[in-house]
């Protein structure tokens, strides 16, 4: 699959936090990307257009990030979702993982991570 080709969510309370992200990809060919600003609109929005990829925050109103994970991979267990936190203590790596986060990111999230996280998720490494 090319970048071009896929579809991603982005899932963040913080504006801008959630339209810098959707810039950067973009930038990359990235042409069909959604938004979510709370965990309820992640799992709707997921469910609504199945994206190739999303980008979750972990803390995050009405439902957490986890809490989202967990909605859209009892849904779709194939989903590739990679969490993002600025709190990224080890708690929320385990529950991340152990709900079934594809990957984990700490925050601030560098552009040649997301870069390099699409790329594997569209070569199918992740």
């Amino acid at each position: 699959m090319k970048l071009e080709d896929m579809s991603v969510l982005v899932c963040d309370d913080s504006m801008f936090a959630r339209k810098s992200l959707c810039m950067f990809i973009s930038s990359l060919g990235v042409k069909n990307i959604y938004e979510a600003a709370d965990g309820q609109e992640a799992v709707d929005k997921y469910k609504e257009n199945k994206p190739d990829a999303v980008f979750m925050d972990i803390v995050m109103p009405v439902i957490t990030g986890i809490d989202a994970l967990t909605k859209i991979v009892e849904f779709d267990p194939g989903a590739k979702v990679i969490m993002a936190s600025s709190v990224g203590t080890q708690n929320h790596l385990k529950a991340a993982i152990k709900a079934g986060a594809a990957d984990f990111l700490q925050k601030p999230i560098s552009n040649d991570q997301v870069k390099q996280t699409l790329e594997n998720i569209a070569k199918g490494v992740i």
